[in-house]
């Protein structure tokens, strides 16, 4: 399954070029018998099959993960990911990531490994694989020499704790709906002040968990009064 998309595009060209490396490891070359079995049936009773300790933890000890490197495992009862996370995987020097299978992994060596465990929203997916990609792929785009500009990184959804403002580019007029004035004027202040109220009135009214975050970073200051019509 991998690199996939990651093969790709911008993460592509940067994996070929040698920015960022990948090693996909198979679990089942951990186990033990003739079978490759990985998994079992659930202590306890109940439907699905467990992915057993002894072999994970076998396969996470094979890669020889570095001291300090975060061992990341990808599960939908995992903490939300969110940019603020990445930005810190991106910076740091690269995770090791278990994609889970089946009904779950043994609790005990996600304890005895120190896996963090992280989701990318709340659903459930076949296996982990997908989400890690998705992981993968917003680390990979934060790191020097991926996108073309820095600031393409720096100013977008939840770099500053907002939803990205409405973007608009040519033609100026489409079936009836111009660009708005302000992006025309040349004010590089007014359009500034347009993006920010934009940005806020996006977040308050689609995301109220982010909006009630940001301003609790900001002092816990009287959010400003929305004036988009919104």
């Amino acid at each position: 399954m991998f690199p996939g998309p990651l093969g790709a595009s911008l993460a592509g060209r940067a994996l070929a070029a040698g920015i960022w490396e990948l090693e996909a490891r198979d679990i089942r070359d951990s186990a033990t018998d003739r079978h490759r079995s990985v998994d079992d049936t659930p202590a306890g009773g109940g439907p699905g099959m467990v992915l057993r300790a002894d072999i994970l933890a076998a396969a996470i000890d094979a890669a020889a993960p570095a001291p300090g490197r975060p061992r990341l495992l990808m599960s939908p009862r995992g903490r939300p990911l969110t940019q603020l996370r990445v930005a810190g995987l991106a910076a740091g020097p690269g995770p090791l990531i278990v994609c889970g299978r089946f009904e779950g992994v043994d609790q005990r060596v996600i304890e005895a490994r120190g896996l963090e465990e992280v989701s990318i929203g709340d659903y459930v997916l076949s296996g982990g694989e997908i989400a890690a990609m998705a992981l993968l792929d917003a680390c990979v785009r934060l790191l020097p020499g991926v996108m073309g500009r820095l600031e393409s990184g720096a100013d977008e959804s939840f770099s500053a704790g907002l939803l990205e403002y409405p973007q608009y580019t040519r033609p100026q007029l489409f079936e009836g709906r111009p660009i708005p004035e302000v992006l025309l004027s040349g004010d590089h202040a007014r359009v500034a002040a347009w993006r920010r109220a934009e940005a806020e009135a996006l977040t308050r009214e689609r995301r109220p968990d982010l909006w009630a975050e940001h301003g609790h970073r900001a002092g816990g200051q009287k959010a400003p009064k929305d004036t988009t019509g919104r």
